[in-house]
């Protein structure tokens, strides 16, 4: 049983014991048919009275996430009533009160949209005449603009010999989340194997399951995505060298040199997630993986993190032969991007603005790391994470003290996000994956000094 209980803490070991399973039945590591222990096995594991145990299975078998069979045992549900709404609510913490302070990670700096050239963007895009048909690859001035914002802000030249323009190399897709479970449905089969970032990111892992993918949790060091650790068998690599998510580490320049020779090597398929690519304070970003090997890689990007999710909008680039996939996918199946924030995308490159947000979001996230950390490391925490993208890592001891920080927080009015529920398998590393962009820069000089009282409190 993947359980850990906190006889140090004041929440009660009954509550502590139902979260660590309901926890556990969310994320994967307990599965659907799993048996789990009796009550008495249990107490006698975990070193408890029956009492604690009983009362933990009464509230998740009142809740749906456990069921007994007759003469057989207690087993993890297929569905539990409400699983849905359970694990929303456990994945996207919800406000405790109206002024509560976000510090999660993931959000975009939407304070610094420029409205006059939004609504100039908005207004442009509905001047045009609705479409006959749907673009299954998205609309061509899009593309053209993606292909032109690759090259000047990510360095990547996109386009082979084998088509007429560069903007035929990408597709638009509907974003990061989207694209992995294009892939998953078109290009990967039923029963392949995926590695995957452990920690890592959770939506992706969530549609390549989806698809009947078999995810390889794989282990992720400071230089990123550990390549010797990806087993033999893995059809394709799903990874994030740009800026690591959660844990917010580069991969080095080595590691991505092995990653796609190996990749070469053993036809995997690699899958790069250009999380935060845009936003590197320090120094010029390495290569991307699709510039080193277009042939292996399919690159993805997303404007849900540099401008808003309101546009719904993410690219692909890849192999001529992944693209045809993805395409036939969408023919066959009717789906495709929306045309609406495409070409609100292209308004705002056609006039500039999309340029000059980028400018100004990249000074304003630095200044914001700037701040956030001197503060939290002149109050004597630990803050790990390269010179780059919206979020730092605090590291936590135990996976008791993280969720004891995130409680205690919560009624302090700052909404934290814990490195335990971005694990694949079984969670290894904790702490608190802290975001700067979705506040004001005021909300987070208010919200540090609160942070760093709980921190070391928590033993952080």
């Amino acid at each position: 049983m993947p359980v850990t209980l906190d006889r140090e803490t004041p929440t009660p070991l009954a509550v502590q014991l139902a979260d660590a399973v309901r926890d556990a039945a969310a994320d994967g590591r307990l599965r659907s048919g799993d048996r789990l222990p009796s009550t008495r096995s249990l107490a006698e594991q975990l070193g408890v009275s029956r009492t604690v145990t009983a009362a933990a299975y009464e509230q998740l078998h009142a809740e749906g996430w456990i069921a007994g069979r007759h003469g057989s045992g207690t087993y993890v549900t297929t569905e539990p009533p409400g699983a849905r709404r359970q694990r929303a609510r456990r994945s996207e913490p919800k406000p405790v009160m109206a002024d509560a302070i976000d510090l999660t990670p993931g959000s975009p700096w939407v304070g610094g949209v420029d409205k006059a050239a939004w609504r100039r963007a908005w207004r442009a895009a509905a001047d045009l005449s609705p479409l006959r048909r749907p673009e299954r690859a998205g609309l061509p001035a899009y593309r053209a603009v993606v292909a032109e914002h690759l090259l000047r802000h990510r360095g990547l030249r996109v386009g082979t010999s084998e088509v007429d323009t560069p903007a035929e190399s990408v597709l638009a897709t509907g974003g990061t989340s989207s694209a992995v479970a294009e892939l998953g449905a078109s290009v990967l089969r039923q029963g392949d194997t995926v590695a995957v970032e452990e920690p890592g990111y959770q939506r992706a892992v969530g549609a390549l399951r989806a698809a009947g993918i078999t995810v390889i949790p794989t282990e992720v060091d400071d230089a990123g995505l550990v390549v010797d650790a990806v087993p033999a068998n893995t059809r394709a690599v799903y990874c994030s060298p740009a800026h690591q998510y959660p844990l917010g580490g580069r991969m080095s320049a080595s590691r991505r040199v092995a990653l796609v020779e190996r990749a070469r090597r053993e036809g995997w398929l690699v899958i790069e997630d250009d999380y935060d690519g845009e936003l590197r304070y320090d120094v010029a970003p390495l290569p991307l993986l699709a510039a080193l090997a277009p042939d292996v890689v399919v690159h993805l990007g997303t404007t849900s993190k540099i401008l808003t999710p309101t546009l719904g909008i993410g690219w692909m680039v890849g192999p001529p032969a992944v693209i045809a996939e993805v395409l036939a996918y969408r023919e066959t199946t009717g789906t495709g991007p929306a045309a609406a924030g495409q070409q609100v995308l292209v308004e705002l490159a056609r006039h500039g603005d999309l340029g000059r947000h980028l400018r100004r979001l990249r000074r304003e996230l630095s200044e914001r790391r700037v701040l956030i950390v001197d503060a939290l490391r002149a109050g004597g925490v630990s803050v790990l994470g390269d010179d780059a993208g919206a979020h730092v890592v605090l590291p936590m001891p135990t996976e008791a003290a993280e969720r004891e920080l995130l409680r205690r927080a919560r009624r302090r009015g700052l909404l934290l996000d814990g490195l335990a529920r971005h694990h694949a398998g079984r969670s290894v590393r904790y702490g608190i994956a802290l975001g700067y962009a979705a506040c004001s820069r005021e909300e987070l000089t208010q919200a540090v000094p609160t942070l760093v009282e709980l921190v070391r409190e928590a033993g952080g």
